[in-house]
């Protein structure tokens, strides 16, 4: 079973050794770097994302300063563990804690267009395009 755990001093470290496959280095930021952006940006939650006993990736969403809605700014799993269904686990789970803050009707993401088993596995949870581009990544909508 997949659960989402908060980042603390006992997991830190395991956190931010966890690594995508070298084909993906380019599409997600280091979970050093997000954990670091949370600090100063404290509206972000990071999280860790544990299959049972062991962490298998990482995760950060928000509600964006700048748009007040829901963003899924990070999410990975260690390259040691995809392949296991735990992203599309731990997306679900995601969504649905995002879905019980009911002020809210839609979740956003970016992508990288050559990312293409992450922009499968977000149109598999009815994500779209909706047309926006921030830097490389194209932005994802789910309305619910």
């Amino acid at each position: 079973m997949i659960t989402l755990k908060e980042i603390n001093k006992d997991n830190f470290w395991e956190c931010i050794e966890l690594e995508v496959d070298e084909s993906q280095i380019g599409f997600v930021t280091s979970n050093a770097v997000s954990i670091a952006q949370a600090k100063v940006q404290v509206e972000c939650i990071p999280v860790a994302i544990y299959k049972d006993s062991t962490m298998v990736g990482f995760a950060m969403y928000c509600i964006d300063e700048d748009d007040s809605e829901y963003w899924i700014y990070r999410i990975m799993i260690d390259k040691r563990y995809q392949g296991r269904g735990y992203g599309k686990e731990a997306l679900s789970k995601l969504i649905d804690i995002i879905k019980d803050d009911k002020n809210h009707d839609k979740i956003f993401l970016g992508v990288e267009l050559n990312s293409n088993k992450a922009v499968n596995l977000y149109k598999s949870f009815g994500f779209y395009f909706n047309g926006q581009v921030f830097g490389k990544e194209h932005i994802m909508r789910l309305d619910y």
